[in-house]
């Protein structure tokens, strides 16, 4: 199965990777929509989703940080194997500006954030959707490390969401991950064939 993801993922252009990626994305925020209609009352969960609170800054961007930071060291000191993805995140990010690596970090941290956050967790707690979470992400089924990485990363900004019962928050965080480590990505010096894990794509 892995052989067979990495020979697909080689076949797409950088084009049909990124067509892929925003699709993946526009297809979260439609089953958000379809399952906010019928599991809440007049898409309750969008009151989660408050932009005047200040723990956006002061919990949702160092915690955006500190998870990067952690990450660059673990990537720094662990075999380049562990972090290897197929090259999916190398493809997407290197050619990128840096406002695009923006907007893609947001447009994905709001969708998958919306979905696992504010409506899957909300209905059936937090390991449920941290595992639903990793399970999305399907390339890191082939890497034990990166299944791991990103099921714990799930937990942590599930249990910041309980913690402020804010989305802003975790959006906040998940779009500081993913575009620090995307900006990393594209600047890195000897890329090779091994990938970054980020949070978003």
């Amino acid at each position: 199965m892995k052989k067979k993801y990495n020979e697909l993922i080689k076949s797409l252009t950088d084009k049909e990777l990124l067509l892929h990626l925003y699709l993946t994305q526009i297809i979260l925020l439609a089953i958000s929509f379809i399952l906010g209609v019928i599991l809440f009352d007049q898409f309750a969960y969008l009151k989660q989703l408050q932009l005047n609170d200040f723990n956006i800054i002061i919990i949702g961007l160092p915690a955006g940080i500190a998870i990067v930071i952690i990450d660059l060291i673990l990537m720094r000191y662990l075999p380049p194997s562990f972090y290897d993805d197929g090259g999916l995140n190398e493809r997407i990010f290197k050619n990128r500006n840096i406002l695009h690596i923006l907007m893609i970090a947001a447009f994905v941290a709001f969708s998958e954030e919306l979905l696992f956050r504010g409506i899957i967790q909300t209905k059936v707690g937090l390991l449920l959707a941290s595992l639903i979470f990793a399970i999305v992400h399907y390339r890191y089924l082939f890497n034990w490390f990166l299944f791991l990485n990103i099921v714990v990363l799930s937990f942590v900004i599930g249990m910041i969401y309980e913690w402020t019962d804010n989305l802003a928050v975790t959006i906040m965080m998940h779009f500081v991950i993913d575009f620090l480590l995307g900006i990393y990505i594209k600047f890195r010096r000897s890329p090779g064939n091994v990938d970054e894990k980020g949070v978003s794509t």
